[in-house]
């Protein structure tokens, strides 16, 4: 299987939270088309083993993907049909040496050593400079007139899994597909430059197929050694 509603959101942010043990999302609020509100809910921590969530930053980031991105209208774009010229995929993308990622806590003592703290570096900063926000994921919503449980704008709205969606197993694995990887892009106008944030779990497997699904365990296929262990797979 796969994504049921894969895209990417572009907006404007507005507000943000930390996330908690209790709920371990870091929140964006998110301004789209005709003052629309979105929620981006990231995760912060794995729930399955190791809890660290796999993370990776370019503060310049260039690629290929990204010339689409600035035409898009505000709000949420779906994405079908494994679109590759707007879909990421971290693995037939290139978008990143995965050895470059590193696991993080989710929030623990001191400054600048945890999840909460990478992110909210680069959000408050593209909130303060009005920088614009793509969140690729899933969407959820409208939610009728149910008002979203961290911001309190009604309908409750916007997009999860900003993460990799690929290589899962266990009751993971119907989220499986190619292309249609989580993200965030944040461009800063005045600067012409763009900030890439990628997150990843250690359970997942770097070796996949056409449907997305491991065809080698994360012990022989990870992020550490996806080179090695790819080139071996396809012999």
């Amino acid at each position: 299987m796969s994504l049921n509603n894969y895209g990417v959101l572009k907006g404007k942010i507005l507000d943000s939270k930390y996330g908690s043990d209790a709920s371990p999302h870091y929140q964006i609020l998110v301004e789209g088309e005709e003052q629309t509100k979105y929620r981006v809910a990231v995760n912060i921590k794995s729930q399955s083993y190791p809890s660290e969530v796999l993370y990776f930053v370019s503060d310049q980031f260039q690629s290929e993907d990204l010339a689409a991105l600035p035409n898009l209208p505000a709000g949420f774009t779906d994405i079908k049909n494994n679109n590759p010229d707007i879909a990421l995929d971290f693995i037939r993308g290139n978008l990143f040496d995965p050895k470059k990622m590193v696991p993080l806590p989710a929030d623990v003592e001191g400054p600048d050593n945890d999840l909460n703290e990478k992110l909210s570096f680069y959000i408050e900063k593209a909130q303060q400079e009005k920088a614009v926000l793509y969140a690729f994921g899933q969407r959820w919503g409208p939610e009728n007139n149910t008002p979203d449980q961290y911001f309190g704008f009604t309908p409750g709205n916007g997009i999860h899994d900003i993460h990799m969606n690929q290589g899962n197993v266990g009751r993971w694995k119907r989220d499986n597909g190619t292309w249609q990887d989580g993200g965030l892009m944040l461009y800063f106008e005045e600067s012409n430059s763009w900030v890439g944030t990628f997150l990843a779990f250690q359970s997942q497997s770097w070796c996949t197929d056409d449907q997305g699904n491991a065809v080698l365990p994360v012990e022989k296929c990870n992020y550490l050694n996806y080179d090695q262990a790819n080139r071996k797979a396809k012999q």
